[in-house]
Parts: structure tokens; sequence; C-alpha cells
């Protein structure tokens, strides 16, 4: 598994990650015994970098993740997780000073660790991106022990432009994949020369990439991809990327028939382009079962995409993709 450094944050990251929302809710149930499964196959197949947040679950992604490290060797691992979220209404006067270290205080008690690897603000309100106090407070955190660094997780590239504009933000987390090509544009080039490191999250569109779904998929209630698809419960680009889901299908159909190395799955091809884009760190596909940690952790291993597929790809997202998405985000 290759490793990429993060210069503020000083850390290597495993250019494949595991996002670990599924082991925590909305995406069906997983239970206890296989997401630690799932942890423990990536880790076993190369995976250091593991992503997740305080709202998974309530804390239960969280827990189960602290539980993990801890088990296997904790300085084997850079965990980050996200606050934010718990702000009930989620607006710009929650995220106050008390409420940010209450929010820290119980994302350490859950993983275990006095001092966080990389704590991220989890998609804040835009006008938050402007606030010095804001980031002033993160800086006081830093330097009380609670975290060792911080990042924002952005919804827009207009927000990751502004959040690497910062002096002391370590990382951006960014929806970066085949269908969702703007970060390339202005976001990764910033990114790196700002020595950010930038986390590709949603990099198989919820599971559309894979191929696996058709016009005839269902989901469970309790999963996003049935109660989000047009934007309830958050962000509508969180589903699906923000790509109606017949307009997805149909183009993921003709994803999958784009040749690649022999014997390479769609997922881990989508997977490869990502981590071939110069300025991407890591990306941090989820997983609800060992099998596809360890196929998700496969994409590495691959050659470096050809010329021929990455043009196909480019393609495929301008004639059927870019008029849902690219001015949006």
């Amino acid at each position: 598994m290759e490793h990429r450094r993060v210069p503020r944050l000083g850390r290597d990251l495993s250019v494949v990650g595991l996002g670990c929302w599924q082991l925590g809710a909305d995406w069906g149930q997983v239970g206890e015994e296989q997401a630690l499964a799932v942890l423990g196959a990536a880790a076993d197949a190369g995976v250091t970098f593991l992503d997740t947040a305080d709202v998974y679950g309530d804390g239960r992604s969280e827990r189960l993740v602290g539980a993990f490290v801890h088990e296997r060797g904790r300085d084997g691992f850079v965990v980050a997780t996200k606050m934010g979220r718990r702000a009930q209404p989620h607006e710009a006067a929650g995220y106050t000073p008390d409420a940010l270290r209450r929010w820290n205080d119980r994302s350490r008690e859950l993983l275990r660790d006095e001092t966080l690897d990389l704590v991220q603000l989890h998609c804040p309100p835009t006008e938050l991106y402007a606030s010095d106090a804001l980031f002033d407070t993160l800086d006081e955190m830093v330097d009380e022990g609670r975290m060792r660094a911080y990042g924002v997780s952005v919804e827009t590239t207009a927000e990751a432009v502004t959040a690497i504009a910062r002096p002391h933000v370590a990382t951006v987390q960014i929806i970066l994949n085949v269908f969702r090509r703007k970060p390339l544009e202005e976001v990764t080039a910033a990114a790196q020369e700002a020595g950010v490191g930038v986390i590709a999250r949603v990099p198989l569109a919820s599971g559309l990439l894979t191929g696996k779904f058709d016009e005839r998929s269902t989901f469970a209630a309790d999963d996003h991809r049935l109660f989000n698809r047009h934007g309830e419960a958050f962000d509508v680009g969180e589903t699906f990327s923000g790509v109606p889901y017949e307009v997805g299908v149909q183009a993921a159909r003709a994803f999958s028939t784009i040749e690649g190395p022999p014997g390479s799955t769609p997922a881990q091809r989508a997977l490869r382009w990502i981590v071939d884009q110069p300025g991407v760190t890591t990306t941090i596909p989820g997983a609800s079962s060992p099998e596809q940690a360890r196929a998700n952790a496969g994409a590495a291993q691959l050659p470096p995409t050809s010329p021929e597929a990455a043009a196909a790809y480019e393609r495929l997202y301008d004639e059927r993709i870019r008029s849902h998405v690219h001015a949006r985000w």
C-alpha cells in the first residue's frame, strides 16, 4: 500500500483508506461483529487511514473504530473524526467554543484517545469559513492537546479553496470521483501547493460506480440511498454524488464497459483513477463486508489509469453527468 505525506499534518496516509460511515448508520444494518471484521480486513490489506464522525450512528462508528485500533496497535493508524453536526439545528450559532470542546470531549472518550489525530469540521455552514473566531478556537484546542490537527469536510469547491487559505487547516475532505470532477479544476492544485491533504470522499458515488445497481434496485428504509435521494435529510450531493439515480445507473453501466487492467472491477478502476490525480492524498471508500474492504484496498495495486481510459472517463462525465452536478458544487 502506498502512503502519501500531508505536510501540514506531518503524517503519512494510505492512499486507500476506509470510510467508516457504514459502520455507524445510514447504509442498512451492519452488525458490530461484521463492522470489526471490515476494519480487520482493511487493516490486513494495508489500510492505515480511518475516517469517522461523531454523528455516524450517534457515536457507534467512533466507538468501534476506537476499540479496533487500540486492540490492533494504536500507532499503526491515523484516525480522523468530524464534529459540528451535533448542533441542532445545524446553524453557525451552534458552533460555540463550549460546544466545540464538548463535542471533542465526547469523541476523545469514544475513540479512547487523549489527543485525536485529526478533527474535521463536518460540512459547516458556509458563513463559518470566514469566522476568525472559530479557527482561533480550533488553534486553541490544538494547543490544549485535544487534537494534533484539524481540517474541514466541505460540500463545494469554493468552500475548499477558502479552507485551504486558512494557515492551519491540515486537510480538506471533498466529494471527488469519476462523476464529480470539479475539484480537479481548482482544489487539488491549491491544496498541493499549500501542503494541505485532500481526502476524496464518496469515491464510488454511493455504490453507483460498482456497476451493481440497476433501475430495479431497492434500498432499506434506513439507507440514505433511499431516504436522502432528493436531499431530504442532508445535502443531496452526499447521495449518489447528487446525480439523479436513473442517470447515474446508465452512466455507471457505460463506465463498466471501459477497458481496464485484466481482472479489475469497475469499483477498483474508479478508485485507482482518484489515486492517480495529482494533489489527492487518500480516498475513503466505505465497506459493509470484509470482501469489499479487501477489494477496495486492492485498487492501490492496480497500474495507473491508462490515458485512453482517463479520456473515456472524461467524455462520459461531459456527455452524461456534467450538466447535473458541475455548476452546483
